[in-house]
């Protein structure tokens, strides 16, 4: 006959406790929707003197973020480019790397989101709206034409991130640890011939 009262089985009891408890917590409606970013798609365009980026990208943030947002915590993006040409003998060559800061902050007051970046400072009644802002890079002004030469393929590279260093010091240091700050998508990789 076998004794429920050992410790052996109350550790059992409580490791499949402990097992079912974390199994329910993380089906809860809540820790299914994580907020994500990727980068739909990118082009370099030439001008007259320059290469203007364009990129197109699809953020959500979770309820941590928004709830950040909601009570005035500044989101900070930061979105970086960066354009090699491949060596054979030696590391590939950086031609250009650029960075640009986005940023979404909300005003209780004006009960009105606020986006900022490059091409200036716009106000939005809605997340939704200050986000579309947010996802869509227009004519970003990166590298001069004459840094690359004609016939020569280019490796370029961009992405966007939630920049936790932007952030107040005490939320820089939960973000360390949390899931729920960690925002960034994928480097979006194309090559350039001009």
């Amino acid at each position: 006959m076998t004794d429920f009262s050992t410790p052996r089985w109350k550790n059992r009891i409580s490791a499949l406790i402990a097992a079912l408890a974390f199994t329910f917590t993380s089906l809860a409606p809540g820790a299914a929707y994580a907020g994500g970013m990727t980068v739909k798609n990118a082009e370099l365009v030439a001008s007259d003197d320059w290469y203007y980026l364009n990129a197109d990208f699809d953020t959500s943030l979770n309820p941590a973020l928004e709830e950040a947002l909601s009570k005035g915590i500044s989101l900070n993006f930061l979105v970086e480019f960066e354009l090699t040409r491949h060596r054979w003998y030696w590391f590939d060559e950086s031609v250009a790397t650029v960075r640009q800061n986005l940023r979404i902050s909300y005003h209780a007051l004006t009960r009105q989101y606020h986006f900022s970046g490059d091409s200036g400072n716009k106000a939005f009644n809605t997340l939704t709206e200050a986000k579309e802002e947010l996802n869509h890079i227009a004519d970003w002004k990166v590298l001069a034409r004459s840094q690359l030469k004609k016939g020569t393929t280019y490796n370029a590279a961009v992405r966007m991130k939630l920049d936790v260093k932007q952030l107040p010091k005490p939320l820089q240091i939960e973000a360390l640890g949390s899931k729920d700050w960690d925002l960034a998508s994928e480097w979006y990789r194309f090559t350039v011939t001009p």
